[in-house]
């Protein structure tokens, strides 16, 4: 299959920003992979080829979520011939979706960029989390993406297991699809073949599915599969990196390792605009600062005795609440340390003749 610009997901919006480089003889590509030590691109006329990422790209990043990912696009000088090309410069991403990195660390891991759609892939039995289900959501919505849930396994869950965990998963918002990935069984259109320069990625826990979905998608063993542990009910981890993939169809695939963790990675009003149903409860308590316990007139408090509201979902809108208030809390905190680093690096440069001369011709590389 020749691949083009087109079926990568180029457009005007990618041929715009490339232009204004002014730099007619770098060439614009996508990355498909990355190492510790370097980047696959793709390019037309030039297959997938390895590069290396330009020191300056690598000190202009604010933070590891501005460093060329899976699914960027970037322009590549192809130098002379003798070392790799090198990517000079990122292009402005559409969008880019986010999870907190695992772990104590308050810092953005970017899971994929330029995204039209996220699937999630689930089960009905050991693998089912409605509040984890409703965290990727959350997520997805923030960047901006189409959101899809496939429950797998259909052919072996029950029925009704089955019909009640599409209903609560469908009542959060988005399409949801019982699907059986083995046989290629309930996938929606679009998902069966995903339209030229369409890009999607796919989430989920080890072992729900994943590999064999995308196994179905490719139309090939693309990628091992394994089983599920019998003893703890969790999968074991098949996709061991981040990778983006043509499909048959034309449409990008990026596919991601199993996920055991998806902190949050997004902000209150997103949070709020998610949870629409308690803002407008809270709107109607009768204070405007109710504390929603033992205030009179609380339409929180009224709805959870009613039953109209699940203590689950107001439980799981506070911790996630306090979860983002805490990130952005230490956000900051690691900004400010970040800016007192960096003053003191540039006053320790700004001292030395050589240093303040590489300093300027930085800030203007035409300057003769």
């Amino acid at each position: 299959m020749k691949v083009t610009m087109e079926m990568l997901g180029w457009g005007d919006d990618f041929a715009a920003a490339f232009a204004a480089l002014e730099h007619p003889e770098w060439y614009p590509a996508r990355i498909i992979r990355e190492t510790k030590i370097n980047f696959t691109v793709i390019a037309r006329g030039k297959g997938d080829h390895e590069v290396v990422l330009a020191g300056k790209v690598w000190h202009d990043a604010v933070s590891d979520a501005d460093l060329p990912t899976v699914g960027d696009w970037v322009a590549v000088d192809p130098g002379n011939g003798k070392d790799l090309p090198v990517i000079r410069a990122l292009l402005p991403r559409r969008n880019r979706f986010s999870r907190k990195a695992p772990g104590r660390s308050c810092a953005e891991q970017v899971i994929g960029t330029n995204v039209d759609m996220v699937v999630v892939i689930t089960d009905a039995e050991s693998d089912y989390n409605i509040r984890r289900i409703e965290r990727y959501l959350t997520l997805i919505r923030k960047c901006g993406a189409t959101p899809v849930v496939l429950v797998n396994k259909c052919d072996s869950a029950p029925a009704e297991r089955m019909q009640a965990v599409c209903a609560e998963i469908a009542a959060l918002g988005p399409e949801v699809y019982p699907i059986a990935a083995c046989w290629k069984k309930g996938y929606p259109p679009y998902l069966r073949r995903v339209p030229k320069g369409k890009t999607i990625t796919i989430v989920g826990s080890s072992g729900v599915g994943k590999s064999t979905f995308v196994n179905s998608l490719l139309g090939d063993d693309w990628l091992e599969t394994g089983g599920v542990n019998t003893v703890t009910g969790k999968g074991r981890h098949t996709t061991v990196a981040r990778e983006l993939v043509v499909l048959p169809g034309g449409g990008v695939l990026i596919d991601n390792p199993g996920m055991r963790e998806i902190h949050m990675w997004t902000d209150t009003a997103t949070l709020r605009a998610e949870f629409a149903d308690l803002s407008e409860l809270e709107s109607q308590c009768r204070y405007a600062d109710c504390s929603h316990r033992k205030d009179a007139g609380c339409a929180i408090r009224a709805a959870l005795e009613s039953g109209a509201l699940s203590r689950e979902r107001y439980e799981h809108f506070l911790n996630l609440d306090a979860e983002i208030a805490e990130l952005e809390r230490r956000n900051q905190k690691r900004q400010m340390t970040l800016e007192r680093v960096h003053r003191r690096e540039k006053r320790t440069m700004l001292r030395n003749r050589q240093d303040r001369e590489d300093h300027l011709r930085d800030l203007n590389p035409n300057r003769r």
